[in-house]
């Protein structure tokens, strides 16, 4: 429990004796009965004390009784805790807790550091108000001229520093917590198709990039997780490929080595055969190197050199320009990937985990347009099969199928009727 004090008696009563306040013989300090000469002390639920100043004993009783029955409902806040500034808890608090690698974490302070800290960062983490939140979101594109998802994207950050400052019991209440977050503003991808991609694969006149534009289409690999491909990591027995690391570019740092950005990147893909013998014959004419910096990668530049993401984008666009197509960014060929899965049949979970996205909202939001005209070809085949013989459409099931069933179906038995 609580009790009240002369904020100039420095001691706990003992057991049995009355409130500091209470004691007799005491003897008044000079500026005694001026201010907040009442102390209020209590012991928050880690056992450590907690001592605020009042003008009378009664305030401060006051104060002791809301405090026990907030620890008590579970509700209780440090009364100090939210002074702390925003900058401070972003980078002390919010930071370390992300699950993250160290490029992401570059990505993240840096978003903070240009858009929070110029706002906010001198600010008490409690002094934020709901309206200054929804200004501080309409300023990411009036004044700091953001667009497309990136809005999203720092609101994102930011709208998670203020509610780990609630987990943590900083704050009792996030000012973003009615304020929509801005509309996530991304334009609807058009991959290419099996013709485009086609073209792609017999305009490049370099080895090197028409087999990487090939296995990329197979695979979905990103472009740091292809230029990071390890002989070790492609299992041409079992075919599968396991995708555990990528080559990335840090400024100061250069290029190296890394970690998926998430746990969901890492995964084990199936091959088809036409992946496994293609990187069979792109090996078997350039050998994987032994030295050098892309030992053991499957694709490098000469005398084993890593390749870069400005180099494989300048390929691509290069390649696009000689076949005569739009240019195309490498990405659009992982675009590709998906769009074949889901033209294919195979369900969102499905083709998430494929392209190791964190969650399969990601790939909702992404790809929501090619999944509504899956579901469109969907109504055709329910239509076809249920359809009274003789009607249009009823001895069309199957034409145009691929003959493959989608990953997401093989638990599924088939019972047919033949004729004899």
């Amino acid at each position: 429990m609580g009790y009240v004090a002369d904020r100039w008696h420095k001691t706990r009563p003992k057991p049995g004796e009355p409130e500091c306040g209470q004691h007799k013989g005491m003897v008044a300090a000079a500026a005694h009965g001026k201010g907040k000469r009442w102390q209020a002390r209590y012991d928050d639920p880690n056992g450590k004390e907690v001592t605020s100043l009042w003008a009378t004993k009664v305030e401060a009783e006051r104060e002791i009784n809301k405090q026990e029955a907030a620890k008590q409902s579970g509700s209780w806040l440090d009364p100090k805790a939210g002074r702390v500034t925003v900058e401070r808890f972003a980078r002390d608090t919010w930071l370390p807790a992300q699950s993250i690698n160290g490029r992401s974490e570059n990505e993240y302070e840096g978003a903070l550091r240009r858009y929070l800290f110029p706002e906010w960062g001198n600010r008490e983490i409690r002094s934020i108000k709901p309206s200054e939140a929804g200004a501080w979101q309409k300023l990411l594109i009036t004044k700091y001229e953001l667009s497309g998802s990136y809005p999203n994207r720092v609101a994102r950050y930011v709208r998670g520093v203020f509610r780990l400052a609630v987990i943590d019991r900083v704050i009792p209440v996030s000012p973003f917590e009615r304020i929509p977050a801005p509309a996530l503003d991304e334009s609807v991808v058009q991959p290419p198709d099996v013709t485009e991609v086609r073209q792609l694969i017999a305009a490049a006149n370099i080895d090197r990039w028409r087999t990487m534009i090939e296995v990329t289409t197979l695979t979905g690999l990103r472009s740091g997780e292809i230029r990071g491909l390890r002989l070790a990591r492609v299992d041409f027995l079992r075919r599968t490929m396991l995708v555990d690391q990528q080559l990335v570019y840090e400024a100061r740092k250069g290029m190296y080595f890394d970690e998926l950005k998430t746990g969901a990147g890492l995964r084990t893909l199936p091959l088809t055969q036409r992946t496994v013998d293609v990187l069979a014959a792109y090996i078997e004419r350039h050998p994987v190197p032994q030295s050098g910096p892309g030992a053991g990668l499957i694709f490098t530049m000469p005398a084993a050199g890593l390749i870069g993401k400005s180099t494989i984008d300048y390929a691509i666009k290069s390649v696009c320009t000689k076949a005569g197509l739009e240019p195309r960014h490498w990405h659009e060929l992982r675009h590709h990937y998906a769009s074949v899965l889901i033209a294919g049949g195979e369900n969102p979970k499905v083709v998430q985990r494929r392209l190791g996205h964190k969650d399969v909202m990601t790939t909702m939001r992404t790809y929501a347009h090619l999944f509504a005209e899956a579901e469109e070809r969907t109504r055709d085949v329910l239509d076809a099969a249920w359809a009274e013989p003789g009607e249009t459409g009823a001895e069309t099931e199957s034409s145009g199928t691929s003959g493959r069933i989608p990953e997401s179906r093989t638990g599924y038995g088939v019972v047919a009727q033949l004729r004899g």
